[in-house]
Parts: C-alpha cells; structure tokens; sequence
C-alpha cells in the first residue's frame, strides 16, 4: 500500500466490549451500510483503508463474513487482530501465532497499546520484536504510541499563543515519542508499510483531552524524524488513536492519514459515519 501520497486510513478496535454474537451483528450491519450507500459516497471510499480489529475468538468469524460480504459490498474492509507474539511457532502456550495471522488472513496487528504497556509490562523493545514478527508474516503493523507525562507549558510568546488553548511543549514530549518510533522502525525493513497510531497517554480518559492542534503538531513532529524520513514516501502513515466525534478528521487533516476509533465507533452508523469524513474532508 506504500504510495507517494499516503492512502487515508480509518478502522476500529472492539477490545473486549463485546461478545461474539454483537460482534458478528456489529460486521453484518457495517457491511449492510456500506452496500446501500449511493455511487457517489461509494466513489469517495475507493481511495481510503478501513480495517476492524475484533478479539482473538471472533477473527476468523469476521475475516469470513468480510470475504462473503465483498460479493454485496463493493469496499473492502481489511481485518486485524489485537495483538501476537514475536515467534512464529514454538512452547510459548497461551500465545497467538503471527503466522496463523496471516494465514487466516488477518491484515493488520495493533501493537503497543498503552493498555498492554500498563497492565502486561510490554516496552519499546516487545513492541518492536512483534512488528517485525508482523512484517515477516506480510502483516501491517499498527504501532499505539504516545507519551505518558502531560508536557509543560510552552514558553509564552506572542507567536505560541493561540485562543485558549495550552501550549504544551512539543519538544518535551518528542524524547519518548521518538525512542518508541525508532525501536519499531529499526526493527523492520524500511520499504515496509507501518501505521503509528498516536494518542497522549496522559489524555486517555481525560476531562480536557489533547487539543487538536497539539495532535498536528506532534504529528508534524513525527513525520520530520530522521527514522521517519529514511523511509520511502508514503510508508509510514500516522492515525489519531484518540476519542473521535463528528468533524474532528477536518481539524486533524493537515498532520494524520486517518484515525483509529475506539468506543464511539462500536455503532457502526457512527464509525461509517467517520469513514466518511475521513475520505472527504
């Protein structure tokens, strides 16, 4: 998928908010919505990536009703898995396979979560280790990152203050930002396809979250690191993985590819929604 110009890209994690059944309701829906959508709004979807990462026990369901439903729904919808293990085979009990990934057809793994980080004590060096795992299998890696600390306060100057936003300070948070992209860049060849979802740990569940203009400007940031810039145009696409709601691509546009939903999007009229946002704005 790699191009001069990224392809957009918008897709949704379930987590484990729902069973298999309102999973498998929630795809059948998804894919009824997308098949009765007008040409022209049909037109507007060829040119974008959706993916829908589900639980473990109910991928293989999904990547069947996804391949059934593209006899009705002209836009293909790519599927992903929630996490695996960096070996491919082995005594590693309890573990998913990246190669049984694969080979069920699964298109795109989510790595580095914060909830991953936080609760199974994953680092840059686990993330790192399963996205190569991932590009070995001819899997997408989509690497969560962001920093845990709120930066400080921007210096005041006449030039850095804008309405009544916080200015946080951009260069503060690049530090951990940084070493988490070059672990997972340094681990995989550079002509690979990899997706960095980024949101503000420090912002997850928030009562004031990031401001969009903190969000472009680390995006910005990101695009202009060194690891980043080695790589061929069009390789490293980055998403918003924050809390997402109507008209907030339109703010993101000038610094991310896409964005990657979380429980807003579990209505998929909501997350359709969205996809439709993102390929328009």
């Amino acid at each position: 998928m790699s191009s001069s110009s990224p392809r957009r890209l918008v897709g949704v994690s379930t987590k484990m908010y729902f069973s298999f059944a309102k999973t498998t309701r929630y795809v059948s829906t998804l894919l009824k919505l997308l098949a009765d959508q007008p040409p022209e709004t049909l037109a507007s979807l060829q040119n974008i990536d959706i993916f829908v990462i589900p639980d473990h026990i109910s991928l293989v369901s999904v990547i069947s009703q996804l391949r059934h439903g593209s006899n009705t729904c002209p836009v293909p919808i790519l599927a992903g898995a929630q996490d695996a293990f960096h070996e491919d085979a082995g005594a590693f009990t309890g573990e998913v396979s990246p190669a049984i990934l694969a080979e069920i057809g699964c298109r795109i793994l989510e790595l580095g979560h914060a909830e991953r980080r936080r609760f199974f004590g994953e680092t840059d060096d686990t993330t790192a280790r399963k996205a190569a795992a991932a590009v070995r299998n001819g899997i997408i890696p989509l690497v969560c990152l962001g920093e845990r600390t709120k930066p400080p306060l921007a210096s005041a100057s006449s030039d850095s203050v804008s309405g009544d936003d916080e200015i946080l300070d951009i260069q503060a948070a690049l530090p951990e930002i940084r070493a988490q992209i070059e672990a997972v860049l340094s681990a995989v060849p550079p002509a690979t396809d990899v997706v960095l979802a980024y949101e503000p740990v420090w912002a997850i569940g928030a009562a004031v979250p990031a401001s969009a203009s903190y969000v472009v400007s680390i995006a910005k940031a990101i695009r202009d690191l060194e690891c980043v810039q080695r790589r061929p145009a069009g390789s490293t696409r980055i998403l918003y993985g924050g809390s997402a709601g109507p008209g907030l691509f339109a703010k993101l546009k000038d610094g991310v590819d896409g964005l990657f939903l979380g429980r807003f999007a579990h209505d998929p009229e909501q997350f359709l929604k969205t996809v439709l946002e993102v390929a328009t704005a």
